[in-house]
């Protein structure tokens, strides 16, 4: 049986899967690698221990008698940059990219290039720290030059990866996309600075997500994808119509690639960005932290209920308890105003639990209240286009208060919940389906339930 390989690799998770030619899981493994730190005793990713995996792992894959292995890719956390000497070897750790940025180095950086307003607009990159990840390269550059001197390339983490198995060391739009302050959105080229400050020669040439490198062995290696691009792949192939993907997790993430307007500066301090597609358009994109409020939340409400503390997997949307807490609401909080950031802090974070009779109308509370912020942070990027469905994977689309109450607060769109085991790794597979699989790609490979309003 024909099969690609995906190396799927998140911050916790390290999977591998092979996909046959329908796209269905044949095999797979995982693990929970352990962390090291790097000089600063910060904890990053151990890049020998993953290369080890990904190595072995490939091993184990080539030796399988029922698979004949015709393709590789990755897809990976982004932010995270591996930096290569001329013979391949890595030269620092794999800094984390929640790791604190030197405030003085970033005051001096903007400064230098505009400020932080025009700075941001133009990348589509709110100003994050070491989570724009050119600001990584910037630091090594003044922290560490002698280090710096012996950089012969900077490889995002995917790219690493596929360096690996084949020598050849690429960008990739997907990687440089996403809020990393490298790419200026407004001439779809690199942004000047990194000219300026001698470090454009040690990126290396950009290659196409669709396209493949060829080894010795007749085997087709991609060149590796963002996991929040490669995740939205499956549905940008499957469906014409405009749409907004809802991608939950730790982080609610719209992607919304049918508004291709320019990032504005109240977008930007709002959590919105732009990522690329591998086809090189724009992806509209607004963040909100709602899957760890929710953990955040539900282990207070187990605590004051004195409840376990998944109790809410058993609690399924009841209207009755919606309607009497919007009529309790409507008295307190009528006409709405909160005197805080509703994108920043969720509501449900200022009230107090002894006025809920139960665990499961405290619940449905917070559930409308991650709602209403969910509302406020989606239509960021469905604001002027004309999106006609929400799909919503991952955590929150087996939740059905949430799924409810989203689909009645979008009147005018279709709401589904999408199940795909592992969307980006379909997504990288999918990316390079011309190169390895003779099929036609099928359309159904998502699993759609809709939500009546």
């Amino acid at each position: 049986m024909n099969v690609v390989a995906i190396f799927d690799i998140g911050k916790t998770n390290k999977k591998v899967f092979l996909f046959n030619e329908n796209y269905k899981i044949v095999w797979e493994k995982s693990v929970n690698l352990e962390e090291t730190a790097d000089e600063d005793g910060f904890p990053c990713e151990d890049i020998e221990v993953l290369k080890n995996w990904v190595l072995d792992r490939l091993s184990e894959i080539k030796e399988l008698k029922d698979y004949v292995l015709k393709a590789i890719n990755f897809s990976t956390y982004g932010a995270s940059f591996v930096y290569i000497d001329e013979n391949g070897k890595v030269l620092t750790p794999l800094y984390n990219y929640l790791k604190d940025y030197p405030e003085e180095l970033k005051s001096h950086f903007y400064e230098k290039y505009k400020g932080e307003k025009k700075f941001a607009v133009k990348t589509a990159s709110p100003v994050l720290g070491s989570l724009n990840s050119g600001m990584q390269i910037y630091r090594l550059k003044e922290q560490k030059p002698e280090i710096f001197e012996n950089v012969k390339y900077c490889l995002h983490l995917p790219q690493f990866l596929s360096f690996l198995l084949t020598n050849e060391a690429y960008a990739d739009i997907t990687s440089i996309g996403c809020h990393t302050n490298l790419w200026n959105f407004k001439k779809m080229k690199y942004h000047k600075w990194l000219k300026e400050e001698g470090i454009s020669g040690k990126i290396p040439p950009i290659h196409f997500g669709k396209d493949v490198i060829m080894t010795r062995d007749d085997l087709a290696i991609g060149v590796g994808l963002h996991d929040s691009s490669s995740a939205i792949i499956p549905y940008t192939i499957n469906f014409t119509e405009p749409f907004v993907l809802l991608s939950t997790g730790t982080w609610s993430i719209s992607l919304n690639p049918f508004n291709n307007k320019p990032l504005t500066f109240d977008e930007s301090q709002n959590d919105c960005l732009c990522y690329m597609q591998y086809t090189e358009k724009p992806v509209k994109a607004a963040r909100l932290f709602a899957g760890n409020e929710h953990e955040v939340q539900t282990k207070r409400l187990a605590q004051h209920f004195n409840v376990p503390v998944d109790t809410y997997k058993e609690v399924y949307f009841d209207k009755k308890i919606v309607a009497n807490l919007r009529a309790l609401n409507y008295q307190i909080f009528y006409p709405k105003k909160y005197n805080f950031d509703i994108l920043k802090e969720c509501p449900f974070q200022k009230r107090d639990l002894s006025h809920y009779k139960n665990y499961e109308t405290a619940y449905h509370q917070l559930m409308l209240d991650l709602v209403e912020q969910q509302v406020f942070s989606t239509n960021l990027v469905i604001h002027n286009s004309p999106v006609k469905k929400i799909f919503v994977d991952g955590g929150f689309s087996k939740n059905s208060i949430y799924m409810n109450l989203l689909a009645e607060a979008f009147p005018d769109i279709e709401v589904y919940a999408a199940s795909m085991a592992q969307a980006s790794a379909l997504g990288a597979a999918l990316a390079i389906h011309d190169n390895w699989n003779p099929k036609p790609i099928q359309n159904d490979l998502i699993d759609l339930k809709f939500y009546k309003h």
